[in-house]
This record gives C-alpha cells, structure tokens and sequence, in this order.
C-alpha cells in the first residue's frame, strides 16, 4: 500500500529505500496479539535488523549510520548501540506521559508507587505540570532518571524484558511529536526529550501513504458546500467501541445542536451490530449530516468549515484531555453520569459553550512554532545536523 503511494510522489525512491523485517510468525499467527508482537519485535526481528545493518554497510557505497526508531522498537535502539551506530528514539505518545515513565524510579524511591506500579498514597496526584497546584497531596516529579538510588528495572509487558533505566542511554536523542511552547513545564521536568513538532504535513498537496482504511473523499467535497467554521467534526480515533446506549446519546446530542456535522463512524463503532442508530435519525438528519467510515482527517481538521473537533483526546494518552481543558483552555471535557453515560443534553450543552465563547479558539501559535524560524523548525534543523555529523 505505501510503496503504491510512493510510485505516485515524482523522485521519492531515489530519497527512500523501504525494506521489510521477518517478524517469525506464521502468516496465519495472530499480530494483533500483543504478546506475540512483543516477543517478534525484541527477538526475532532484532536478530534480523542486525544482519540487514551487516548486509548494508558490507555491500553499499552508502551505510547505515543512524537508527531512528519508534520508542516501542527498544530492540532496534539496543542494536544500533551495539553496533556503535548513532540512534534516536522517537516518541509518538505525549510528551509528559514518557516523562512519567522516565521518572518510574524516582516514583518508587519515594513509595509513590510500588514495583507493581500500584499507588501507595491514597489521593495523590502525580503531576509534571504546575508545582503551586490546587492539589493537597500533589507529588511533583524531578526528572532523575539518570540517578536512580535503586536497582529497578521497567517492565511494560511481561512478553518484553525489563529494561533498566540507566540504558536509556541507549538513547542519544529522545524526539517527540509536540512542540516546546506547547508543553514548557514538561521540558522543565525532562529537559532530554527534544521537541521537533506537531508533525503534519501542510505543505503537502497529496493524499497520506498508508492509510489502514480507505478514506471517503466525499466528506470534503460535503465540507466545501457548508458555511466557515459551521460544522462539528465527530471522530473517536481507529480504537474506540461504544455501547449502544452511549453511541446513540451521542447521536442525539448531534441532533440537538442543530449543526452540520461530520461524523467518523466506523463498522466496528458499537458493540451492536443492528440498529445501531436512534429511530428516524438518519432520516431526520438529511443532509445537514454527513457519516462517513473514515476520512483525510488532516485535510478536514484544516477546512474553513471545520469549527470544533469532537473527540476522546487520544494522542496515544488519555492524559491530553487535561491538557486540553485546563492547561491551554481551548476545550471542556464531558462529565458521565453515575452510569458511565454522557447524556444528549450535555453533549448540546458543551458544543454550545465551545462555539460561543471566543476564548476558546486557538491563535495559531502551534503552527507559527513549525513555521521557518520557529522553535521545532530550529530542533528539527538541529537534529538534521546532528544526523549528518
């Protein structure tokens, strides 16, 4: 699928080689079991990597002289230190969320947590963020991973040997998909993790390479007939599955906003198969909404039309909805019932709130930070250059 994208991009291969890694299981083996994944990721699949590195720089004009891999290929990172290769961990979860885990031990000196990962302090609240927080039991966390007092090790799955944390130093450069003006408190914490985002390609005039699902281009032609910054744009990421009393709540809160809407909903949406939507819904609806199985979300999210994004604030960390909410106030957050179900008349209630009160719009710094001259544009150089070096 991505190699069929690249034959469409003029001179793409004479820039990127693509090769593929033998994980070891078999084509009828399950991949998504995560266990089984972990086991091919930190055994087979590093055994194979070392004898592509080998094969590589023995045959080419060109060698192999850094690694860049996803912090959930430490096997890769461990290999390239072997090999005496430069490496870089990129780290696509939140920034603070690989803070706190670089600060597993310190949490455990301090009997925050026990080795099992389990709170020890009734009410504590574990924050990177502001030390003058309202919190009574806040425990604010100092960066220290480097000087652990204790032999721990960080286990993360029990299919993934545990890592000790002074082989983070496997690690040369820590990269991650946000920007520092975006997060300042948590790079006061981690000053090693390096900033060189947000990641998106708006320059590009192309569609994405490597999309899972097919992507529906007809939302964007529904967005160009809809008035500016008119349309609630629904999406819950590739993961989530609400039940059926949940999903159609949420329906009806659309329907109460009396707004064009984009909805992502996917096959799998709901745990029910049937019948899934309020009765007469989609008839009443019309046109005024659109749903759609998947879309170019990047393009959506930059349409004029867009006005809000209605989501689960993932960004791989559920952590982001504090952020979005309390931090940089551009956002609310939805607040269940004693049933675990966010009524309709709330759902209304928040888009409202969001729509109407002017301080919730963003002013654009995210993208001036990217922008040539910015402060990830002037990482991202920086690492560039160290790259090359």
């Amino acid at each position: 699928m991505i190699m069929n994208e690249w034959k469409q991009e003029d001179n793409i291969g004479d820039r990127l080689r693509l090769v593929w890694i033998p994980d070891g299981l078999e084509f009828d083996e399950d991949r998504k079991n995560p266990d089984k994944f972990s086991e091919a990721i930190w055994g087979i699949m590093a055994r194979k990597l070392e004898e592509l590195i080998e094969e590589t720089n023995g045959a080419d004009d060109e060698k192999i002289t850094c690694v860049v891999a996803d912090q959930g290929m430490g096997s890769a990172l461990e290999i390239a230190a072997k090999m005496g290769i430069h490496r870089a961990s990129f780290c696509p979860m939140a920034a603070t969320k690989m803070a706190l885990l670089l600060s597993i031990p310190k949490l455990i000196n301090d009997g925050i947590i026990s080795n099992d990962g389990i709170v020890q302090i009734d009410d504590t609240y574990i924050s990177p963020n502001d030390p003058n927080s309202e919190f009574e039991n806040e425990f604010v966390l100092d960066f220290n991973y480097r000087n652990s007092s204790k032999n721990q090790m960080i286990r993360v799955s029990p299919t993934i040997p545990a890592i000790d944390p002074q082989n983070f130093m496997w690690i040369r450069m820590l990269i991650c998909n946000t920007a520092y003006d975006l997060k300042l408190a948590t790079f006061a914490l981690a000053p090693d993790i390096i900033p060189i985002g947000p990641l998106l390609s708006s320059n590009r005039l192309g569609n994405s390479a490597g999309n899972f699902w097919p992507e529906d281009p007809t939302c964007l032609k529904w967005l160009d007939q809809q008035p500016p910054c008119s349309v609630i744009y629904v999406a819950f990421g590739s993961l989530t599955i609400f039940n059926k009393q949940q999903f159609q709540e949420l329906a009806l809160g659309l329907e109460l906003s009396n707004r064009p809407f984009l909805w992502i909903v996917r096959s799998y949406s709901t745990d029910s198969r049937n019948d899934v939507y309020p009765e007469g819904f989609l008839e009443r609806e019309g046109t005024r909404g659109k749903i759609v199985g998947w879309a170019p979300q990047q393009k959506v999210l930059s349409h004029p039309s867009v006005a809000c994004f209605f989501s689960h604030c993932s960004w791989n960390s559920t952590m982001e909805s504090s952020f979005i909410c309390d931090v940089w106030n551009v956002g609310l957050r939805f607040n269940p019932d004693q049933n675990g179900i966010i009524k309709r008349e709330q759902i209304k209630i928040k888009i409202e709130q969001v729509l109407g009160d002017k301080s919730f719009k963003s002013q654009g710094s995210a993208l001036n930070i990217v922008r040539e001259g910015g402060s990830s544009s002037k990482i991202l150089q920086h690492f560039m250059e160290w790259l090359k070096a």
